[in-house]
């Protein structure tokens, strides 16, 4: 019975490692259009990670300003300008 079991086990050790070798084949090359495609859906993406990156970042700096107290509304040249 031991025999058995370790003919069994050793021949499926054999398969498992054979299939985690095993080579695909290379996939068909693009074409032009589909490179053109999946340029232009890369940019497009890009694009709205972008923009969801800048209005993330705008909300951070609302919530710093709102809780540090600091008017939004204030002006720069307002805010030099101290009088001794």
């Amino acid at each position: 019975m031991k025999r058995i079991l370790l003919a069994l086990a050793g021949g499926l050790m054999i398969g498992v490692f054979a299939t985690t070798h095993a080579k695909l084949p290379a996939p068909p090359p693009k074409s032009d259009t589909e490179k053109a495609a999946d340029a232009a859906k890369a940019a497009a993406a890009k694009a709205k990670d972008s923009e969801l990156n800048a209005k993330a970042q705008e909300r951070a700096v609302a919530n710093y300003k709102k809780n540090k107290g600091i008017s939004m509304d204030a002006k720069p040249a307002a805010m030099g300008a101290k009088k001794k």
